[in-house]
């Protein structure tokens, strides 16, 4: 799931436009969108201008207000409005101004179309200026007039000045905007959409900030891992470490989300409509730092406790030395030029083997501790909760059993029926309550599975290699194979 900051990107019914600089004492207007931008249209352009040059210049006024909007850049700041009519920040609106017959028609025509960059799906932050006063790295407006009188079309004239990797991108999506926040804290044992966001936004953020923990895989579980990210997050900036992801949490977190992608910038990074585990287009190597190299850090992590020949590592968002080792050792093991970069032949290997991997116990698992003197039943929380949901999926696997617990150390209903279910195998009274004699069955039991476990063996990455390398002629004759049938 992409990190949207809004779902996705909208054309509001309404805008609510600040008359003044964002910390000004000024009043507040609500319009609806087509009325905000023909009156900014009417404000900053001349109705007299090429029909390709108004075209040009209020794709870029539609873009900057939808950015705007979507990144909730002034409400995630606790403003009570969406832009403002300061040129310093935003465009020029003038409130209960004349708009003209021209630029009404085109607004019309084009309201529900912005410019993104390719392969992105946020609107595209279109920053421009007059040109002349004042001179800009975007579009210049008054240049917009020379490049129309020279033959160019609007969108032609957008290429000219912003580059040929934009889009221009329409939508029938014309809501009432609400806000990103969920409307209910998220914290530990919540499963959502919403709590993927924040693990993808908190993941981005960590590239900055490397005191945040990176927590993997983007699941939607609110686990240990996103708790402990949460907190840290909380810390560095200053607001209450309680691991809780309430409205002034959530809206933090976008705002600096916002900032680090720069999503607010002409230079934006863009937000990717990218699953996790598909190839990010380009190579990378010692020395590059993002969201890429954490993702390799964590399936390097995850096959290195099947085989010894890949050694661990950490996952802090740096493509450095250690790294690079344990990607040597990885191409070295599955067949692969030992270069220590993930161009996509190592990425595609990489991937499947760790997606191998989770259907297969490690061999190298936690011990048990001893028993902690407290039982376990229906509503109990905590690690040990967690080390017995752990335990017995483990257990289970070994037993042929497909059935596994979420491991979020709640002790529910799934848990308790569980543990029924090993006490009726192992001729214990089936109370499905964890006691000192439950406790020692698991455990035992648990050592027994781990002994027994099989390891993910090197021929499992020829094999992989394999497929990879001749999946072209494989789907080849297939395909032929099905024709002649």
């Amino acid at each position: 799931m992409a990190p949207y900051i809004l779902d996705y990107p909208i054309i509001p019914k309404y805008v609510t436009v600040h008359l003044g600089r964002p910390t000004a004492s000024a009043q507040n207007v609500t319009v609806t969108f087509k009325d905000y931008i023909k009156n900014v249209a009417s404000s900053e352009i001349y109705p007299t201008w090429p029909e390709q040059s108004l075209r040009a210049n209020i794709y870029c006024q539609i873009s900057l207000c939808l950015n705007r909007v979507y990144t909730e850049w002034y409400r995630s700041r606790g403003y009570s409005f969406d832009i403002t009519n300061s040129t310093a920040f935003d465009q020029y609106f003038v409130y209960g101004r004349d708009i003209f017959t021209s630029i009404s028609k085109v607004v019309d025509d084009i309201f529900n179309e912005y410019i993104r960059k390719v392969n992105t799906v946020n609107p595209y932050y279109a920053e421009y200026c007059d040109g002349r006063q004042v001179w800009c790295k975007g579009l210049k407006q008054w240049g917009t007039v020379d490049q129309a009188n020279k033959g160019l079309n609007a969108f032609e004239i957008l290429q000219y000045y912003y580059g040929n990797d934009i889009e221009l991108i329409d939508t029938n999506r014309i809501e009432g905007v609400s806000g990103s926040f969920p409307g209910l804290n998220l914290q530990r044992g919540v499963r959502s959409d919403s709590v993927a966001i924040i693990q993808n936004q908190l993941n981005r953020i960590a590239v900055n900030y490397p005191n945040i923990p990176p927590t993997y895989p983007i699941d939607g579980i609110f686990g240990e891992g996103t708790e402990n990210a949460v907190k840290a997050f909380q810390r560095q900036f200053s607001l209450t470490a309680d691991g809780i992801v309430g409205k002034g949490t959530w809206y933090k977190i976008s705002y600096i989300y916002v900032a680090v992608k720069k999503l607010a910038e002409l230079s934006s990074e863009g937000v990717e409509d990218r699953l996790p585990g598909v190839y990010p287009g380009r190579a990378l190597r010692q020395g590059d730092r993002n969201v890429y190299v954490q993702e390799i850090q964590f399936y390097l992590q995850k096959i290195a406790l099947f085989t010894s020949r890949v050694p661990t590592v950490k996952i802090d968002s740096s493509f450095g030395a250690s790294t690079r080792n344990a990607v040597v050792a990885f191409q070295k093991l599955a067949g692969l030029t030992a270069d220590g970069i993930v161009g996509r032949q190592t990425w595609d290997i990489l991937v499947r083997a760790y997606r191998e991997t989770q259907s297969i116990v490690p061999p190298i698992s936690q011990k048990i501790p001893a028993y902690p003197g407290t039982s376990l039943r229906l509503g109990s929380r905590g690690e040990n909760v967690s080390i017995m949901q752990m335990a017995l999926n483990v257990i289970n696997q070994g037993w042929g059993n497909s059935n596994q617990l979420v491991v979020d150390g709640i002790f529910g209903a799934a848990t308790e029926a569980a543990v029924r279910a090993f006490q009726t195998r192992v001729g214990l009274t089936a109370d499905g309550i964890i006691g000192r004699n439950t406790w020692g069955a698991i455990s035992e039991q648990y050592s027994v599975a781990t002994n027994n476990a099989v390891a993910l063996s090197e021929q499992n990455f020829e094999l992989y290699r394999f497929l990879y390398e001749n999946y072209t002629s494989l789907m080849y004759a297939i395909d032929n194979h099905q024709a002649n049938l």
